[in-house]
């Protein structure tokens, strides 16, 4: 294990304080397809399933057969009987009809994450991740999978950029699909959640891969930055418990803490200077992971706010009835009010 992974793997236990280990779906014996299954989180979520459950099947769906290819060398057939591997694409609705043949459990993972590339690429970002989440609702529907839970974003609240409005219309997709599957059954809830420490993209890395080539010093877009944080490890949970826990129509969100980006570099190289390069193309300063409008129909529990479907009063009562209590008048949850936050003296030697 290399020194930034164990930095990431200390990271769980410093700075979050929860693991969101409960309650716990259980996969035994389920058939559950991943989509975008080599990605980060896919490959977390592999990890945990494989280590913790005993699945009848195990899909793994990505368009990227090199990925796909280098991920099966860590399972092999004879140990992991269950894992199969599909080279598919989530625009491509006929594959993922077939895919889902006998599924149970869907995770919808795939996406265009990047935010300036989904700028400079419109179409594509829109294909993927608005008319993919179109295609993965009616596969399931199709199919009669079960349960859906689709991974979305803190940027999907009150987007500014392309990538954060075509999450937030797959959101709405996804939210909508229980009225569209109608008797069969099929029950979708959404998963939102802010940069994750450790996946392909973050900072983290990428600021840590800079003081490994001996750079003089960090760039940082905007001094008054925040982000909301959460592990690799503890977004798998977050996903798994919320599998157990959803109703039907459901955003889910973690309670986690926020961090400034100025923070984050003086805990990864304390002794670095910093310079300001500016805000990148469909940026914001802060992120919101529940607005004030959306509060409105938003509850909480201990480690997590649930923003229910407006057009289904009994998912309210529902929650309530297990404790989930209402919100304040006014309440919004963005990185820069957020009461738990993380200053680099916390994180002193975690990234040394």
């Amino acid at each position: 294990m290399t020194k930034p992974d164990r930095a990431i793997d200390h990271f769980d236990d410093i700075l979050i304080g929860r693991d969101f280990r409960s309650p716990r779906a259980n996969l035994d014996g389920k058939v559950v397809l991943i989509t975008g299954g080599t990605g980060s989180f896919g490959q977390a979520f592999v990890r945990a399933v494989t280590q913790e459950f005993k699945p009848k099947k195990l899909i793994i769906f990505s368009r990227d057969e090199l990925k796909q290819y280098e991920m099966a060398q860590n399972y092999p057939s004879d140990q992991y009987p269950f894992m199969r591997w599909f080279i598919g694409d989530v625009r491509d609705a006929a594959r993922l009809h077939m895919a889902m043949r006998g599924v149970d459990v869907v995770i919808h993972a795939a996406a265009l994450k990047h935010v300036p590339i989904a700028e400079y690429n419109p179409f594509e970002c829109i294909k993927t991740n608005v008319m993919g989440a179109e295609n993965v609702v009616n596969a399931a529907i199709g199919a009669g999978v079960s349960r859906v839970v689709a991974l979305s974003t803190d940027k999907a609240a009150n987007p500014i950029n392309l990538y954060g409005a075509s999450k937030l219309a797959s959101d709405k997709i996804f939210v909508a699909g229980e009225a569209m599957a109608g008797d069969a059954g099929t029950t979708f809830s959404v998963v939102r959640y802010g940069n994750v420490m450790g996946s392909r993209g973050s900072v983290a890395p990428f600021f840590q891969r800079l003081v490994a080539e001996g750079a003089a010093s960090l760039p940082i877009t905007d001094e008054r930055m925040t982000r909301f944080w959460i592990s690799l490890q503890q977004g798998v949970n977050f996903v798994l418990s919320s599998l157990a826990m959803m109703q039907g129509g459901e955003i889910f969100v973690p309670k986690i803490p926020s961090m400034t980006t100025v923070d984050l570099a003086k805990a990864i190289a304390p002794d670095l200077p910093y310079h300001v390069v500016g805000i990148r193309p469909g940026e914001k300063l802060h992120e919101t992971m529940v607005t004030e409008d959306d509060a409105r129909s938003t509850v909480e529990f201990d480690d997590r706010y649930i923003i229910l479907p407006s057009h289904n009063l009994t998912r309210h009562e529902a929650y309530l009835a297990l404790g989930a209590r209402r919100l304040e008048e006014g309440f919004y949850y963005n990185s820069e009010r957020n009461p738990e936050k993380i200053d680099a003296s916390v994180l002193h030697g975690v990234f040394g």
